[in-house]
C-alpha cells in the first residue's frame, strides 16, 4: 500500500489540482457539461491494488475534491461507489487467463474497446451518483440524467485525450 501511494502521489496531486483549478471553472454548455478528469486516478490504479486500498483511495480522492469544491461528501460518496464498482468491472471484464500484472488498465495495454467499456461504466456510475446527490431530488429526473450522460461522455473523452498525451498515443486493438 505504501509503495502504491508513493508511486502515485504525483498523479493524484496533478489530477486534483487540474480539476480544482482549471476544469471546475469551465462553463461548457451553460453548466450542462462538467468534465471530472480526476476520476482517471481511480480508473488507472494497477490491477493488483487490494480491494480495501481501492476503496480507501477512492474515499480519500473524493474527500480531497470535496475540500476543494466545498461539497459536503458528494465527491467522497461518488468516488467510493466508483471504486467499489471498479472491483466488479475488473471481474466482469477479466481476460480468460486473468490480468497480467505488468499491464495497466489503459488503452495502450488493454485496447480501446476494453478501456471504453471499463472507464465508461465507472464514469457513468460516478456521474449518476454525483449529479443525483447534488440535486437531491427526482423532480427533474430527465434533465439530471442528461447532464450526467453529457458530462460522462466529456469526461471519457478527456480521459482518452489524457492517455493519448501521456502514454504516446491511443491505438485501437
Amino acid at each position: 500500500m505504501i509503495t502504491l501511494v508513493r508511486n502515485h502521489i504525483l498523479g493524484f496531486l496533478l489530477l486534483v489540482l487540474l480539476q480544482a483549478l482549471v476544469l471546475d471553472h469551465l462553463d461548457l454548455a451553460h453548466g450542462w457539461v462538467v468534465p471530472y478528469l480526476y476520476v482517471l486516478f481511480i480508473i488507472a490504479l494497477p490491477f493488483d491494488t487490494p480491494p480495501w486500498a481501492t476503496l480507501v483511495i477512492g474515499f480519500v480522492l473524493g474527500l480531497t475534491m470535496d475540500f476543494f469544491s466545498s461539497t459536503p461528501g458528494m465527491h467522497a460518496g461518488a468516488c467510493t461507489l466508483m471504486a467499489y464498482a471498479r472491483l466488479f468491472m475488473l471481474r466482469i471484464l477479466a481476460p480468460r487467463d486473468g490480468y497480467d500484472i505488468i499491464k495497466r488498465p489503459n488503452v495502450r495495454d488493454m485496447g480501446l474497446t476494453w478501456f471504453m467499456t471499463f472507464a465508461g461504466v465507472l464514469i457513468l456510475v460516478h456521474h449518476l451518483w454525483l449529479f443525483f446527490v447534488e440535486v437531491y431530488r427526482f423532480d427533474d429526473f430527465l434533465s439530471t440524467l442528461l447532464r450526467a450522460l453529457m458530462s460522462a461522455v466529456a469526461t471519457l473523452l478527456l480521459c482518452l485525450l489524457a492517455q493519448a498525451l501521456t502514454s504516446g498515443g491511443v491505438r485501437p486493438r
